[in-house]
């Protein structure tokens, strides 16, 4: 647990005590989002169920390619049917390896490249982008490796948008979708007019987006849509436990809509401001809408990179303000702690795959690995 409490508190001191000018070294940044590729990449099977079901998915392509049979006969077209871009990713990559964990590794380093560039091309700040990663995004790059990579590659859509260039902004979200069909959620974000809206016609739809997603029409909207596309299985996932409210996501709307509304005047005209902002916002609404939804807060992530350019631009504006830049750290410093104790086993202990064994109590192993010969050697593959 300790190791990661020392990388939040070395980029929080980043934030706090590095000279302003620095706030877009492409070097503090890329030396970060490195390091953090390297450690994320290298840990053994970190962040629960998910490494694994695609670690064996892509042990299977490889070793169905190894034997000279068509790889695309493997499981994960099965699994994957309509997100032809992952499983695509993975024949290539079983042409440079065998190993579930090189293959983790360089699928992690795609993750972080993407982005680099995305924090890079719409940040003003990277070092409370960074932070803000932390909080929203970091520990997710563990485990959800498909919509991580979608997220990433979503994010380079938003230029499109402010430029508008219709065609390029789709093909973008469809690459996107094609590693994680969700990833579609982004497509209606190109109508909206770039323009700035009044706060009290946000405050309003708002509202209106916490009524739904309280009535449950959103939810049983998003399934009647998966019945026409072939997402059956996965919305189910999105939408279970339609009966709870989640207090969470409503905390997270309101904490960020009160920070950018109470700021709004840091946003200028700049049409890519405006774009982001609005984009932005739709972070906020999509939380709203599915505020009954086990998992319909991960439709949110698409808008993160956004949210991230916004707040970033706001604090740009606003450097001296104390109050916003600690209520930043104190809300970063919350979500992250929270998952650092949530998830518990599934990241503490940290351990890499440098060193073969397993991790003492690690049910996660006990109830998923489908190769126990990992365990005696790393790389044995």
């Amino acid at each position: 647990m300790y190791i990661y409490l020392l990388i939040l508190a070395f980029a929080m001191a980043g934030a706090l005590f590095l000279p302003h000018k620095t706030a877009k070294s492409t070097i503090y940044l890329a030396c970060w989002m490195i390091g953090l590729a390297f450690f994320v990449g290298i840990s053994d099977m970190l962040g629960g169920f998910d490494r694994y079901i695609y670690g064996e998915m892509f042990d299977e392509v490889a070793d169905i390619r190894r034997s000279g049979q068509n790889p695309l006969t493997a499981f994960i077209f099965e699994q994957y049917p309509t997100e032809l871009g992952y499983a695509y990713l993975n024949i290539l990559l079983s042409y440079i390896t065998a190993n579930r964990y090189i293959f983790i590794f360089i699928v992690t380093l795609i993750i972080y490249v993407l982005y680099y560039v995305n924090i890079r091309r719409y940040s003003e700040d990277y070092k409370v982008a960074l932070l803000l990663f932390f909080g929203l995004l970091f520990f997710f790059t563990f485990t959800y490796l498909r919509q991580m990579i979608g997220v990433g590659i979503a994010g380079l859509s938003f230029k499109f948008i402010y430029e508008r260039k219709l065609w390029k902004f789709v093909i973008v979200v469809l690459i996107a979708a094609s590693f994680h069909n969700s990833a579609l959620i982004l497509l209606p974000v190109y109508f909206i007019p770039i323009k700035k809206y009044s706060m009290g016609a946000i405050m309003v739809l708002m509202i209106l987006c916490l009524l739904v997603g309280v009535s449950g029409v959103s939810s049983s909207l998003f399934e009647a849509y998966s019945s026409t596309s072939g997402l059956e299985e996965r919305t189910t996932q999105y939408i279970e436990d339609t009966s709870g409210f989640r207090v969470a996501y409503l905390l997270e709307a309101v904490f960020f809509l009160w920070l950018i509304l109470g700021n709004y005047s840091s946003i200028g005209k700049d049409k890519q401001q405006i774009a982001l902002l609005n984009v932005a916002l739709t972070f906020c609404a999509t939380l709203l809408l599915f505020i009954r939804s086990e998992n319909g807060g991960r439709l949110g992530w698409f808008f993160i990179m956004a949210l991230v350019a916004t707040l970033t631009t706001i604090f740009s504006q606003s450097y001296k303000n104390i109050l916003n830049r600690t209520l930043v750290f104190f809300v970063v410093f919350f979500l992250y702690i929270r998952i650092v104790f949530i998830w518990g086993i599934r990241i503490s202990p940290y351990k890499t795959f440098f060193t073969n064994g397993v991790r003492t109590g690690d049910i996660i192993y006990e109830k998923y690995e489908y190769d126990p010969n990992y365990a005696l050697d790393k790389f044995y593959r």
